[in-house]
């Protein structure tokens, strides 16, 4: 396992697929499932707002080049790269994995595995610090945004009524635990461990709510293994073409390898825990766990590989 590099998280999530799978939520407890996780994508978007210093993202403005290239890098290069990714449909994506491709190209960055990946490479921590928390922090109104944009749905983009759950479920409570941070911040520091479990069980709890949708749906019967092979293939791709294009442009433009490092590793993340919740306000039911798939894979993918980078990083700088 630990040579493998394999995700513990990961690993919880896909037993919940399974579980979903085997066992889905169906009628008046899908109803009952449904309000359950309404309440659970709030309280996490409260927690997600009330944790992010806005005082630390600010004072690291100075740093503007930096955070600016890893904004482009984050929602500029990978929604591109996405609608290049339209071109393989329906010969190598199907519509459903290309929603979910281009969907988790408009995610923002992750903050704890850029940070710790930053970390262990010897870079620029409070670059990364500050950049990831920028890149969650724009990507909380960015994201929907760019959805609108890029994905269209048969009503011809996100409803009115998506829009109105977007502000209900995802800005309200973000902001309100923005405001109540001054009074709360040291309670969730102290129960960060506790809060931490909860997060990821709140996550756990969306992920088996948008799969028994899915299920329900008949979702598996739309994708082969072929189709799952093909998707690997293609996020292999797409984190290997970001990954160099954050290196490459890092120089070109005259970063210091620290900056360089953090550059590379928020540049070039995609965030589970904002994804799934957003997934679930943004899109159809029964069309999540499908949608969900290729981030879910891409966040396995991206960790893996960025541990390998973060040790070379490593290595190199303690040759130095």
């Amino acid at each position: 396992m630990s040579r493998l590099r394999l995700d513990p998280y990961i690993l919880a999530l896909l037993a919940t697929v399974g579980v979903a799978s085997l066992l889905p939520a169906r009628g008046i407890y899908a109803t009952g499932l449904g309000h359950v996780t309404t309440i659970a994508i709030g309280f996490l978007f409260f927690l997600y707002g009330a944790r992010l210093s806005t005082r630390e993202a600010l004072d690291g403005l100075k740093h503007w080049r930096l955070h600016t290239l890893v904004l482009a890098c984050t929602f500029v290069l990978f929604p591109v790269l996405g609608l290049l990714c339209r071109l393989l449909v329906p010969t190598v994506l199907t519509p459903e994995l290309w929603t979910g491709l281009m969907f988790l190209c408009c995610l923002p960055s992750t903050v704890q595995s850029s940070i710790a990946f930053t970390s262990i490479a010897r870079g620029n921590v409070a670059a990364a610090i500050c950049s990831a928390s920028f890149s969650n922090l724009i990507g909380i109104v960015l994201t929907p945004v760019l959805v609108t944009v890029f994905i269209v749905n048969g009503s011809g983009g996100v409803s009115l009524d998506s829009i109105r759950d977007i502000l209900l479920q995802l800005l309200a409570p973000f902001v309100a635990g923005q405001v109540l941070r001054r009074w709360i911040a040291g309670f969730l520091t102290r129960h960060k461990k506790v809060l931490g479990y909860v997060d990821r069980g709140s996550i756990l709890l969306v992920v088996y709510a948008a799969f028994s949708e899915g299920v329900v749906a008949g979702i598996w019967g739309r994708l082969s293994i072929t189709d799952l092979g093909l998707l690997l293939a293609v996020n292999a791709a797409l984190l290997a073409f970001v990954l160099l294009s954050t290196t490459v442009l890092a120089r070109r433009l005259g970063f210091g390898r620290a900056d360089e490092i953090a550059i590379v590793f928020c540049g070039s993340k995609k965030s589970l825990a904002s994804g799934l919740p957003m997934a679930s306000v943004l899109f159809p039911a029964g069309a999540v766990g499908l949608i969900v798939l290729p981030l879910m894979l891409f966040h396995q993918m991206q960790l893996m590989v960025c541990a390998w980078l973060a040790r070379r990083y490593a290595d190199q700088y303690s040759h130095a």
